[in-house]
């Protein structure tokens, strides 16, 4: 099936973006290259880190690529409950010998300066995660060319941006590694998401724009189910995580087939808003108790987590992962792109066979 979406790439395979360094330039130059699409993370950047990151971008590939923004987060967490979760980080922060960080760093993620650098020099997709834009916002974007799509976890957040007037939904499954793309973070619903190919389906059904399919995709064979389901275009997170030119640290890449690791986890214990992470001693500790408080607790624990990194120690950062990531392959991205690519082809040939038989 052909839309704008999906002749954006060769493949149906989009690189996720992945906050935090993973989704760099070379990355996502490699991703779009080899016929798939790449996608920058303006998430915890400045506007003119984006900016920057997406001019390295074009000295790379001529390419289609994306930016995907955060919404700008409500003020909705209790001050009591950030305090008393900074209270028993002390001893953390006294391991690592950093200071814990400011709650009150910032909310909007520079949310109306990055939407003025992509309305003033647009790229070919935009999406949008932890909510949805006005339709004013998305207009402007489409105005200058741009397509845009939002994170959905739900049948209501897909038909709310629908009305919005976005082009597309990623409908994002709870097999999905980071966080997960609610538009209200409510603490009651934690764990209670749906799978990927049944909110698929349930999307499918309740909204007439095209689909990115995210959540646990790590083999072309999976590709396939999505896209039978109704899904335009898959989207990979950890599958291309591994990837060497993936800008994730090393501890990260390693401990996604580590045996040490052996599971995953939604957990607020990072940044107090639901994430799928590797299962480790810091998650362990401190999940049971972290706050729904985001982007507070991001910010609390963010010098905690680059001091852990620093000092090789994989108990103390945030793996994020799906739940797929004994799958990963570390192979070029542009390689791996391929070999989905092949597989997807498998697949379906193997479904036609099928259902000649």
């Amino acid at each position: 099936m052909s839309s704008a979406l999906t002749d954006l790439c060769h493949y149906p395979i989009v690189q996720a973006p992945m906050a935090g360094g993973a989704s760099c330039p070379v990355l996502v130059a490699a991703v779009s290259e080899a016929g798939g699409l790449g996608f920058l993370a303006a998430g915890y950047k400045t506007a003119d880190g984006m900016y920057q990151e997406i001019k390295q971008v074009r000295g790379l590939t001529g390419r289609p690529f994306g930016v995907n923004l955060f919404m700008p987060q409500p003020e909705y967490a209790d001050p009591a409950a950030v305090d008393v979760y900074r209270h028993q980080l002390a001893g953390e922060a006294t391991w690592y010998q950093t200071q814990l960080g400011d709650p009150d760093s910032g909310r909007d993620d520079g949310y109306d300066a990055k939407l003025a650098i992509l309305v003033d020099d647009p790229v070919p997709l935009v999406t949008f995660t932890f909510g949805c834009p006005t339709r004013e916002v998305l207009q402007a974007l489409q105005r200058v060319g741009t397509l845009t799509a939002v994170t959905v976890t739900t049948v209501d957040e897909a038909q709310a941006a629908q009305r919005a007037g976005a082009d597309a939904v990623c409908v994002q499954g709870i097999e999905a590694g980071g966080h997960q793309g609610t538009h209200r973070d409510n603490p009651e619903t934690d764990g209670g998401g749906l799978g990927l190919l049944a909110l698929i389906s349930q999307v499918k059904e309740a909204v007439q724009i095209p689909i990115i399919a995210a959540g646990g995709i790590m083999r072309g064979a999976q590709i396939a189910a999505v896209l039978a389901a109704g899904a335009d275009v898959a989207q990979l997170g950890t599958a291309f995580l591994v990837t060497p030119e993936s800008g994730a640290p090393a501890l990260h890449k390693r401990a996604m087939t580590d045996p040490l690791f052996t599971r995953t986890e939604l957990t607020r214990a990072f940044s107090g808003r639901p994430a799928r992470g590797l299962v480790n001693r810091f998650l362990r500790e401190h999940g049971p108790y972290a706050p729904a408080a985001y982007p507070e607790i991001h910010h609390v624990t963010s010098p905690l987590r680059k001091a852990a990194a620093k000092a090789g120690d994989p108990q103390g950062m945030a793996l994020w992962a799906g739940q797929g990531h004994r799958l990963a392959r570390e192979l070029p991205a542009g390689q791996l792109v391929e070999v989905l690519a092949a597989e997807l082809d498998a697949a379906k040939g193997a479904l036609g066979q099928r259902g000649a038989a």
